[in-house]
């Protein structure tokens, strides 16, 4: 059989006030070119189709339409709910989704909900784990509705997530291609660089050997960077479809696409993904920023230049697409540099303590004291 394997697609992203829509739709047509191309069984898209748990009604319909757009490529389409997500209101979308030949599990249910099965085009079986996210305190509800037993549920995340894993891979079949998705972080992956740390942290963290040799392909979502993972199976996150933030910007876009039978191993392909408004940093003096070329990209400016009042906006007169403006880091006095001993500023005037400030930042600029003394003044005769 064969899988598309997607996740993180963090619909709504706002990048510095910047509404990326546009980027989102961009990325989810490429995937729904690949699977035209591809002609996938299976599309999985493994967890955070929103980037907030309160989407807007415009996000909703870039994702329902997206998933509708993949269900017509004539591939089965499954869906879980990602730290971002709200697991319950993706489970509200389950009446359409049925009707529309689409599987979500939003939120942990009853175990029976998260085996699925179904069978290829050419009359392959395939059973899939299908686990969305679970928070440390949901795991332990959940594994209550596994019944597992006291002693079983006082253990770490880790230990909850395995035993969820293990009690659900007792449905495989000897015959079948067995395969399982989750949202999750395994110990050793590499972070993409716009993952919400609270969620990927050692707490959340989960061994490679959670998964069961028995799992032809695990298809994982949450780390934005497209990766395999060493374990007892084949395991990989396919990475977001587009740079989430510039932490992000030498990520490879891409899908995987997997083939995969009950007696073969997985072969994956990674197949690029194209990237609407790439983002870009960019670092130099004014001089030097006023002569690049830097198509459509959104742009974070690193400027080589001492720190002073309306630096910013000149920067953006020369790259209106700047999104982030700094002071090159190198420019910057180190912590403690130019700092007075307290006894120093006794008796000291607020402006002279404020130029005091400005000078150990890197930013003494005249005109930025005088404004001070202005405001300053203001306040003290109001």
């Amino acid at each position: 059989m064969r899988i598309l394997h997607t996740s993180d697609w963090h619909v709504g992203k706002v990048l510095k006030g910047q509404s990326r829509a546009a980027d989102h739709i961009a990325a989810i047509n490429g995937l729904v070119d690949v699977a035209k191309a591809e002609r996938p069984d299976l599309v999985i898209v493994a967890g955070d189709l929103y980037d907030t748990a309160t989407p807007t009604a415009d996000s909703t319909r870039i994702v329902t339409r997206g998933l509708s757009a993949l269900r017509r490529s004539g591939a089965e389409v499954v869906v879980i709910g990602g730290n971002h997500d709200n697991g319950n209101a993706l489970d509200a979308l389950r009446p359409w989704a049925d009707a529309a030949g689409i599987t979500i599990r939003g939120a942990i249910g009853k175990p029976e909900d998260h085996l699925l099965s179904g069978t290829t085009r050419g009359g392959e079986e395939w059973r899939l784990v299908a686990l969305p996210f679970l928070s440390q305190r949901y795991a332990v509800r959940a594994s209550e509705m596994f019944e597992l037993s006291a002693a079983e549920i006082t253990q770490s995340y880790a230990h909850h997530i395995g035993e969820l894993i293990s009690r659900l891979a007792q449905g495989f079949g000897g015959g079948t291609v067995n395969l399982l998705t989750a949202h999750l972080t395994v110990i050793g992956a590499t972070m993409g660089g716009g993952e919400r740390e609270a969620h990927t942290i050692m707490g959340y963290a989960v061994p490679a050997s959670v998964f069961p040799s028995s799992v032809h392909y695990a298809a994982l979502g949450h780390l934005h960077r497209a990766q395999q993972v060493n374990g007892p199976c084949p395991i990989r996150y396919s990475g977001s479809p587009l740079p989430i933030d510039f932490g992000e910007e030498e990520n490879l876009v891409t899908a995987s696409v997997v083939d995969v039978t009950a007696a073969t191993a997985a072969r994956v392909r990674e197949v690029p993904l194209p990237v609407a408004t790439p983002l870009r940093t960019v670092r130099g003096t004014l001089a030097q920023l006023s002569t690049l070329d830097t198509g459509e990209a959104w742009l974070r400016v690193y400027v080589q230049e001492a720190p002073r009042a309306g630096l910013r906006e000149e920067v953006q007169q020369l790259l209106p697409k700047a999104l982030e403006v700094r002071i090159d880091p190198k420019l910057l006095p180190g912590p403690g540099a130019g700092e007075k001993p307290e006894r120093a500023r006794a008796g000291r005037s607020a402006g002279e303590l404020f130029a005091d400030y400005l000078t150990q930042r890197g930013h003494a600029d005249e005109a930025t004291e005088a404004l001070f003394h202005r405001l300053h003044d203001e306040v003290i005769n109001s």
